[in-house]
């Protein structure tokens, strides 16, 4: 268990800890990627009202049902729209950026919208070959280098930790405290997070073989820094919420379709939801799609506060970010209404 070295704490409660949104801004079929915006807008503002802690947007290119290519553009939309709520990148994929550009853009944003930006940061493409060949052919970059690029851009914001080319300043950006997290998969970025003594985000909402061992690597290993003096592990979890049971399980086949034209190297617009996915897959695929999707929660507000507590039990979070990939944009301000409602009955 990823908690074996805290067997002496409580299990972590829901009421306990801070519940976020990580919005893959979709776009579904039929529609834009200008009213996937107007979409997440209004979802930030609706999460914001309901006590969600943080709202990040994540960086992929070439794929027709993700609109958060250009991810600190979307951040700058949403936090402009909010007042509250914190909101940042889960994550930038440092190996596509030139670190001073990034630590510009979020030097603007930090400028724009003080106290409320974070950085989350990953070392993957975010894309297929061909995309990321296209992005990264300027950059001679292909993420082997990522400890290097991340010490690069602390040291844009902390010119006293050292590592940026001489004579070169981000204006904005230097001096300024913007919490840096690092994303990960694997136990790549667990190890290098917890010997920087940084905050930890894992995904495992689409790779979740890896997680338990990730976390326990991560908080067995931490250096305290002045930034962070414990361990602080965010996990990614797919929650589909809905009324019953049944319409939740009907909503989170538009997850699964995406998840099965994935594997069967195809991308697309989010699909509508159908009553059966039988007639879609195969079993070979149900049970590749099953194995991805194994830390997602289908179901009611009963469903869901029972499936997220074993979560929380097993991984010992400190804070949960949702994701919820559903068609219809109203079920899926609903799905994060009685997700909020499971947070606040607990507390």
């Amino acid at each position: 268990m990823a908690a074996d070295h805290d067997a002496n704490k409580q299990s972590k409660r829901i009421g306990d800890i801070p519940i976020s949104v990580l919005d893959l801004a979709p776009v579904v079929a039929g529609s834009t990627p200008a009213e996937s915006f107007r979409n997440t807008l209004d979802l930030a503002q609706h999460v914001e009202r309901w006590g969600y802690h943080r709202y990040w947007l994540a960086e992929h290119h070439n794929m027709p049902g993700i609109a958060s290519s250009a991810t600190s553009l979307v951040i700058g939309h949403v936090a402009s729209g909010t007042s509250t709520i914190r909101v940042g990148s889960g994550g930038i994929m440092l190996p596509n950026h030139a670190p001073l550009m990034i630590a510009e853009q979020f030097g603007t944003l930090e400028s724009l919208y003080p106290g409320r930006i974070d950085l989350g940061l990953g070392r993957a493409p975010g894309s297929d070959q061909p995309a990321s060949r296209a992005i990264r052919r300027g950059l001679g970059s292909n993420g082997d280098d990522f400890p290097e690029l991340l010490s690069e851009l602390r040291s844009y914001f902390d010119p006293s930790l050292g590592g940026r080319p001489m004579g070169v300043r981000a204006i904005p950006g230097e001096g300024m405290n913007i919490p840096i997290w690092l994303l990960g998969s694997s136990d790549f970025s667990a190890r290098l997070a917890a010997h920087l003594g940084l905050p930890f985000a894992f995904a495992s909402h689409f790779a979740p073989d890896y997680i338990l061992h990730a976390l326990e690597l991560y908080r067995s290993s931490f250096r305290p820094s002045e930034s962070l003096k414990e361990p602080y592990a965010m996990i990614g979890l797919n929650i589909i919420a809905a009324d019953s049971d049944e319409e939740a399980r009907r909503l989170a086949t538009s997850h699964q379709q995406q998840f099965l034209n994935i594997i069967r190297g195809r991308t697309g617009q989010l699909s509508p939801p159908v009553d059966s996915m039988d007639e879609l897959w195969s079993e070979q695929e149900k049970a590749i799609v099953h194995k991805r999707l194994r830390f997602s929660i289908a179901g009611s507000k009963e469903t869901v506060r029972e499936k997220l507590q074993l979560f929380l039990d097993e991984t010992q979070a400190d804070e949960v970010i949702v994701t919820a990939q559903v068609y219809d944009h109203k079920a899926r301000l609903r799905s994060y209404e009685i997700l909020s409602e499971v947070f606040h009955e607990a507390r």
